[in-house]
């Protein structure tokens, strides 16, 4: 398996990605190897004197650099011999297993749709999010900050998305799908969710147990929680700010401190022609290698041949 890295994606890249890649060569399958793609004298000046495989920590050099406020569409246009372009080359001629970036999150959607495609009848792919449950363990959230807006078709391929991610990367062999809405009614909440709820109940892809409500979030009530990018992102970085406050007062509580973005790295983009990962633009060189970690599970799992046979090529 080989994993391509963005190493002049987020904020302090190179510096992080380099550290992070080499953090997770120590964790990784030995027959796993990691391709930095970016700049290559940068790359190699922070590697000198590093003591590494160098069979498994290769680089592929990447002229451009896409900023994390361009325009994603123009970034793709413009930019082909960006970090992030190479990075898709490299996925799409099944040179890498997966390509992960805390870049330009819309510049590396724009490269998903456009360079990779969606399977079958995917209209539009989410970002699926890993929600902390007091139990220890985790369910996914999607979407998570790709689609702001969502008709209920949209929501309903969410869901079935979700289904197969979980039941593949959780090891969960009927994943309980829920609709977050502010009542466990069927009549509740807006008419996009209460159309949705409509589509849900009825299909047979999915184990649909109804709405679940914002206080039952942190309850093993779902494996799945569908909602639109709107939503999703605002849970997700009210969780981050929640954990920033508790670290800076010293508290530690097991379930505030999986709300940290660096324990599971980043999310994956579901439904698209290869395995992408994407992190966030502050990452560290913990959450990139957890990043990496992710990526490879993912690979291993097989979700992409799964999401193929339900949703056609």
């Amino acid at each position: 398996m080989n994993i391509a890295l963005d190493a002049m994606g987020g904020d302090f890249a190179p510096k992080v990605a380099v550290e992070g890649a080499l953090l997770a060569l120590e964790e990784l399958s030995d027959k796993t190897s990691v391709t930095l793609v970016g700049k290559e004298n940068e790359i190699k000046s922070l590697l000198e004197g590093v003591d590494y495989p160098t069979e498994r920590l290769k680089i592929q050099h990447a002229e451009e650099v896409v900023g994390m406020h361009e325009h994603p569409a123009k970034s793709f246009s413009q930019k082909p011999d960006s970090s992030i372009s190479v990075g898709f080359k490299l996925l799409k001629s099944k040179e890498a297993n997966a390509f992960c970036s805390a870049g330009n999150t819309g510049s590396m959607m724009v490269h998903s749709l456009f360079v990779l495609k969606t399977y079958g009848g995917i209209q539009r792919p989410p970002i699926a999010g890993f929600f902390p449950l007091r139990n220890g363990k985790f369910n996914i959230m999607l979407d998570i900050g790709a689609n702001a807006d969502c008709k209920p078709e949209l929501l309903q391929q969410f869901a079935e998305l979700g289904s197969i991610y979980a039941s593949l990367t959780l090891d969960i062999a009927k994943p309980r799908v829920a609709l977050l809405n502010i009542g466990e009614e069927e009549t509740k909440g807006s008419q996009v969710a209460q159309a949705t709820y409509q589509l849900l109940k009825v299909d047979k892809k999915i184990n649909f147990v109804g709405n679940i409500e914002g206080r039952d979030l942190f309850e093993d009530k779902a494996d799945v929680v569908v909602t639109e990018g709107f939503t999703g992102n605002v849970i997700f970085k009210m969780g981050e700010s929640l954990y920033e406050y508790a670290n800076s007062q010293s508290i530690d509580d097991h379930l505030i401190n999986r709300m940290n973005y660096e324990v599971v790295g980043g999310s994956p983009i579901i439904g698209v022609k290869g395995n992408v990962i994407v992190g966030h633009g502050i990452s560290s060189a913990l959450a990139i290698k957890n990043m990496i970690l992710l990526a490879e599970r993912q690979v291993d799992s097989g979700v992409n041949a799964k999401i193929a046979d339900v949703f056609g090529e």
